[in-house]
């Protein structure tokens, strides 16, 4: 999920498609420059270090994850219904 919006950025796609046709997932998967651009950031991906921290209580882990999208200004944890 991740790997592909950031190929979505990374072409220009980046508004979703909700319905069969252009935009939608099926479609950018045999569109070839999407499909450069969604390779080469699950290669991204897979080569970022990660780092995890174990917090059980829900209500906690909701705060942590909005705390550290706001102190670390992380682009794409933005809390939208999508």
């Amino acid at each position: 999920m991740f790997a592909f919006r950031l190929a979505r950025e990374a072409t220009g796609m980046i508004t979703p498609a909700y319905s069969t046709g252009a935009g939608s997932r099926k479609y950018l998967a045999s569109d070839s420059a999407f499909a450069d651009a969604f390779t080469a950031a699950k290669a991204g991906v897979r080569a970022m270090d990660y780092r995890c921290v174990e917090e059980t209580d829900q209500t906690r882990q909701a705060l942590l994850e909005i705390y550290c999208a706001i102190t670390l200004g992380c682009p794409y944890n933005d809390f939208n219904t999508h």
